[in-house]
């Protein structure tokens, strides 16, 4: 008996040392805002889940990322060859550009905590697919409100992904200093995805736009059959049902607000634009009543309390209204004023992008030396002073005046997007993850609607697109100069 007593002893021992290789331990993990639970309290997972692919896990979700992030950008190069082909107005134009946008602003917190309840990877590969089969169709489209339709659905498969590829890499990743390097790389992927879009569009734009769709909805389908084998699930383990109420309700707020802003800038005052914002309203009002009556709500309420969060929130919000809104329609105005072609904006685009993917990924140097909060404050200021840069350059025809503000811009974003994905994982508990990145790239994505829609409407003004840009650039700066403040106001309290 006694024999047998140790023998059950030592077994159990050796379960705790597994136990421990393939859990985190909870005092290892960077201390989140007071009330929220630490970032690396990973939950206890099943067998299937126990022993993820941290490599092949990284490079999926980044490569996925990268191909959504190819599929909102595209636009930016081709939307004159695009407007023509569809006989799109100028008014009309910031839909084609806002279609996916609003798919992810509406559906990234939705998409977010349906991935921490179904399975993560259950949700990214659904999101993989659709996005594949939706971008093909996007090539297909006739008309304006067809290719619209079709962008919207890109944003939503969209956010399927990018929602649930953070709750990947934390379970893939459980320590802090694993978290980080994931991120960061994950980060570049983003800045890589919005390098790629325009320079792919701009290669291809010599045979037909049409095919830069097919060829990126081919590639998103590759990366979904890869991930079948590859991936491990991963959710949260709460009880209850999902919030369908709350994700219902948000997500009909969101689109309600989104396009809302985007007709807007034909006339703040007209009958749909009141209505839409009224209905915005309702439905945020319903959404909250449901989230505080729910059990397991989609998003912890209670969250808005902490500094890290907003300051998180704050940080994607200002990168879609001041960085995403001005280089969005930029390419579009470049080839307009100064005649360059698809394909000189895309290399111009490049300049900036690719900059902001090469520090995204060197960015993981800068821990324990910068905090999160002061990496976005100096990204947004490295992109004031950038964009501040290129003030008169369009009303001169000069493309080389633009060049040392696209650096300056392309080095802020940079930093902007190794910080967000991070901040976003470590101002929520682990086991929300996915909720907590769709989160903070909701704002990040309605900042950018609305940003859009504010930049054309500068730009289209009277006076001319010059004094339009300029007047564009100015507001962006300002934006960011603003962004910088909130994210430094924002610190944590000790």
């Amino acid at each position: 008996m006694t024999e047998l007593t140790r023998a059950k002893g030592q077994a159990m021992t050796r379960l705790d040392r597994t136990d421990t290789r393939t859990q985190p331990a909870h005092d290892t993990a960077p201390r989140p805002a007071s009330g929220v639970s630490p970032a690396s309290s990973v939950s206890p997972a099943s067998p299937a889940e126990s022993a993820p692919r941290a490599t092949p896990t990284l490079a999926l979700t980044s490569a996925a990322t990268a191909v959504a992030l190819m599929t909102y950008t595209a636009p930016m190069v081709t939307l004159p060859d695009t407007a023509a082909a569809l006989h799109t107005s100028v008014s009309a134009q910031a839909w084609l550009l806002n279609g996916t946008p609003l798919g992810l602003a509406a559906l990234l917190l939705v998409a977010g905590s349906l991935a921490d309840d179904y399975g993560r990877r259950r949700i990214f590969l659904a999101g993989t697919v659709a996005l594949g089969v939706t971008t093909a169709l996007g090539a297909l489209a006739g008309s304006t409100w067809l290719f619209t339709l079709a962008r919207v659905a890109q944003g939503a498969a969209s956010a399927a992904i990018l929602a649930s590829s953070l709750g990947l890499i934390v379970h893939a990743f459980p320590t802090p200093r694993g978290r980080l390097r994931a991120t960061g790389v994950w980060g570049a992927f983003v800045s890589g995805g919005i390098a790629a879009g325009p320079l792919l569009a701009g290669a291809m734009a010599g045979w037909n736009w049409r095919m830069v769709y097919a060829v990126l909805g081919a590639a998103v389908l590759v990366v979904a059959l890869l991930g079948t084998r590859a991936l491990t699930e991963s959710r949260a383990p709460r009880g209850g049902r999902p919030d369908l109420a709350g994700a219902l309700t948000f997500g009909l707020a969101l689109v309600s607000l989104v396009a809302a802003l985007t007709l807007g800038r034909d006339g703040w005052l007209r009958a749909p634009v009141g209505l839409l914002l009224a209905a915005s309203l309702v439905l945020m009002t319903v959404f909250v009543a449901v989230e505080r009556r729910s059990r397991t709500p989609m998003i912890d309420l209670g969250l808005l309390r902490h500094r890290r969060f907003l300051a998180s929130s704050a940080g994607g919000l200002f990168t879609g209204l001041a960085v995403i809104g001005l280089f969005s329609f930029l390419p579009a105005l470049l080839q307009r004023t100064l005649g360059l072609s698809a394909m000189d904006t895309a290399w111009l685009i490049l300049l900036w992008s690719g900059l902001s993917f090469t520090v995204a990924l060197q960015a993981r140097r800068l821990a324990g030396r910068v905090s999160h909060r002061h990496q976005l404050a100096l990204g947004f200021a490295l992109h004031a002073a950038g964009v501040l840069a290129m003030l008169g350059a369009i009303g001169a025809g000069s493309w080389l005046r633009l060049l040392p503000g696209f650096v300056l811009s392309g080095v802020g974003s940079g930093l902007l997007n190794a910080a967000l994905p991070l901040l976003a994982v470590e101002s929520v508990p682990a086991t929300r993850a996915a909720m907590g990145s769709g989160a903070q790239q909701t704002f990040r994505y309605i900042g950018s609607c609305a940003g859009v829609a504010l930049t054309i409407a500068l730009v289209t003004a009277t006076g001319g697109p010059a004094h339009g840009a300029n007047i564009a650039i100015v507001v962006s700066a300002g934006l960011a100069v603003l962004a910088a403040t909130s994210v430094l106001v924002l610190r944590d309290r000790t």
